[in-house]
């Protein structure tokens, strides 16, 4: 009558354990959930942004246009908007509706607008950027009180002193564990913290204001209408 005494405590106390540290594990998980796929949102974002690269690439209409455009921009050479820049433009833009008086200014103005947008949607990506990592950093400081107020290695030593009469057989996690599978266990379910550079997102661009390069860039659009005006009227109908 003792030990059944003794062993439905047991299993009930075990059980309280249990529940606690899983109910709050999961809190954990569905939390990183929610960072992951606020991730995949910025992952978007990014690639919304080198859509609006890649037409402003597409307005160059050469090598040499495209060149001066990235020096003016200070695009690194090695970059994801860069390799935007040189895509094949396949719309996936709203229009930018212009209006002049000739088609020279009508191109100029479509390119110094098209930079504007560019500009914005930047700033909109380097936003949501930086609210996923404060997520991120948010994450991890639950993370790191979830590890200190639920030692993992101390619950199962905990869970298996609590077998007083050896009548369960690892029906309850930690119960006739030996050592090494202890700490096999507890190195497969220790929550790693996460960084923001596991997601492998662009890191934004600090392009120039538009006041700044207003003038490089129209000379620019000029010059590209000056050398390709043919096919830039035909673009403009």
């Amino acid at each position: 009558m003792e030990d059944d005494l003794i062993t439905c405590l047991t299993r009930q106390v075990k059980e309280e354990v249990l529940e606690n540290y899983m109910t709050q594990r999961r809190l954990i998980e569905l939390e990183t959930e929610d960072v992951e796929a606020q991730a995949e949102a910025v992952r978007a974002l990014a690639q919304e942004v080198g859509k609006r690269f890649t037409r402003l690439g597409y307005l160059m209409m050469d090598a040499e246009m495209l060149e001066r455009l990235i020096g003016i921009l200070q695009i690194p050479e090695t970059s994801f908007w860069r390799e935007c820049l040189e895509k094949p433009f396949a719309r996936g833009v709203r229009f930018i509706k212009v209006t002049a008086l000739t088609h020279k200014g009508k191109f100029r103005k479509l390119v110094l607008e098209s930079y504007n947008r560019l500009l914005t949607w930047m700033t909109k990506y380097k936003d949501a950027l930086h609210d996923l990592e404060l997520e991120v950093r948010a994450l991890n400081i639950n993370i790191q009180a979830f590890q200190s107020n639920f030692d993992l290695l101390t619950i199962l030593n905990f869970l298996k002193s609590l077998d007083v009469c050896g009548l369960e057989h690892k029906h309850f996690l930690g119960s006739n564990f030996t050592a090494e599978e202890i700490m096999s266990v507890e190195k497969k379910l220790y929550i790693h913290p996460m960084k923001v550079d596991r997601f492998n997102l662009p890191p934004p661009l600090d392009l120039p204001a538009p006041a700044l390069i207003q003038d490089d860039l129209g000379r620019l659009a000029e010059d590209v209408f000056r050398k390709h005006h043919n096919q830039i009227k035909r673009l403009l109908r």
